[in-house]
């Protein structure tokens, strides 16, 4: 732990000249002040810091007052345990805004426990750390008993091993909550008519599924598929990446362009395609149409 020494006044030597006593009297007061002083340089010196860490110390003093009183080591421990897992100082204005209570926390009982944590039980390999926490710098403000053990647990038993193991692209979904967030999220993909093993399939296929939001997305873009697509369940089976595309930027927009043309393609082939890619599909299915002979009525 880092430890900073204060300077101890120096004891003032008595002035020969009674005349000058009130002088001493005043130099002597003014030698107990500077604690003032010294006070309002070191608050000017942590301004400073926060600002080079690109973090505004309004927003940090607001929503974490303890920054106030937090000594410059004390923001600099924090730095340095971060740093030393491969952050760019670069980074950590982000990290701070989204969660400026990280700035006064005990880097021993609070964040190497993370990262001893992710390296050791998870398995993440080092130069991935710096990854994981840059795509989800909540891990570093989650319990490792409390959070982060038991969703690992519990993500394992749904099939994240192996090939499918949880790494640097999926540690965001260690901070999810078991009761709140993966356990509805799949009990409605099984409310869909997708048994427990076929959901975990899915999920594991596709982890961004966990990430989803029920109400936001995955039920406005099944009830678009089920009744505006005449779709069926089988074709989101088979391709559970359906979720992820942008309801009104991708998904209506292509659906309604192949009904214009009357024409049809599987999920996979109308969304995976780029922009480009699928216009080209568009056209060389409109050609073949119009070039298929009719049959005689």
């Amino acid at each position: 732990m880092i430890t900073t020494c204060s300077l101890l006044p120096q004891h003032t030597r008595p002035l020969p000249f009674p005349h000058l006593h009130s002088s001493a009297s005043v130099s002597a007061s003014s030698s107990s002040t500077p604690t003032v002083t010294d006070s309002g340089l070191l608050f000017r010196r942590k301004l400073l810091y926060l600002q080079s860490l690109n973090v505004d110390p309004d927003k940090a003093f607001t929503k974490n007052p303890n920054v106030r009183s937090a000594s410059i080591e004390t923001l600099k421990s924090v730095e340095n345990c971060i740093g030393s897992m491969g952050v760019e100082r670069a980074a950590f204005g982000r990290i701070f805004e989204m969660f400026p209570q990280i700035l006064t926390c005990d880097p021993y009982l609070d964040l190497y426990p993370v990262f001893d944590f992710l390296l050791n039980e998870v398995d993440i390999p080092f130069p991935d750390i710096r990854k994981s926490v840059l795509r989800c710098p909540r891990l570093l403000i989650c319990g490792v008993d409390d959070q982060l053990r038991p969703t690992l647990w519990f993500l394992r038993k749904l099939g994240f091993v192996g090939a499918h193991r949880i790494t640097c692209q999926t540690t965001v979904l260690l901070v999810s909550s078991i009761e709140n967030t993966l356990v509805p999220k799949l009990e409605y993909m099984n409310s869909l008519g997708f048994s427990y093993s076929e959901v975990a399939r899915m999920v594991v296929r596709s982890p961004a599924l966990l990430t989803i939001s029920i109400e936001n997305n995955y039920r406005p873009k099944v009830e678009y598929f089920l009744h505006e697509m005449k779709g069926d369940v089988e074709e989101i089976r088979r391709f559970p990446q359906y979720f992820s595309f942008s309801l009104e930027g991708k998904i209506k927009p292509r659906h309604k362009l192949l009904v214009e043309h009357g024409l049809s393609m599987s999920l996979a082939k109308m969304l995976k395609f780029s922009d480009g890619e699928f216009n080209v599909q568009l056209i060389e299915m409109r050609l073949r149409s119009v070039e298929e002979p009719r049959l005689p009525s």
